[in-house]
């Protein structure tokens, strides 16, 4: 539709009481004090009977499509659709492989946790075992240093 300027079509409303164009129509509703009303009305592009007008609405031809062209075009999606399957493929396998080393380590983690607690026990009980024999043999010293005293028994 052409572009029209606003105040001819203003100006031509103002006129004449019913005004045609080519694909307008604009009718006065009421004359008031206050101002004007006014109704536009398009046309459907199917009344205008201009065909190159219509050509340009429809844009430009298309092109013919042959059976080669349709192939080469199912190809091409059908390696892009390959192609993306294999990057989804690699980025799952990455990850994949990233969760089992992480895994791993934590499974390292955790077995070197254990070794070091265990030694770090063995550790404490050794300590205590040779403070307990440590005592014991202190004790026997003393009850040997008692019983080698004389009794001294004085009622």
């Amino acid at each position: 539709m052409k572009e029209m300027n606003m105040l001819s079509l203003l100006c031509s409303c103002l006129y004449s009481q019913t005004n045609q164009y080519r694909d307008l129509e604009v009718k006065d509703l009421n004359k008031r004090l206050s101002g004007q009303s006014f109704e536009v009305i398009l046309k459907d592009p199917g009344q205008l009977g201009d065909k190159a007008q219509l050509q340009s609405l429809r844009g430009p031809p298309r092109k013919e499509v042959s059976l080669v062209g349709l192939q080469k075009r199912l190809e091409a999606a059908e390696e892009r659709r390959k192609s993306q399957e294999a990057q989804v493929l690699k980025h799952l396998a990455e990850k994949r492989e990233h969760e089992q080393e992480v895994l791993h380590k934590v499974h390292e983690e955790n077995n070197n946790f254990s070794k070091k607690t265990e030694e770090k026990l063995i550790q404490k009980m050794e300590v205590i075992k040779e403070k307990r024999e440590a005592y014991l043999s202190a004790l026997k010293q003393r009850l040997r240093e008692k019983a080698s005293l004389p009794f001294c028994l004085t009622t």
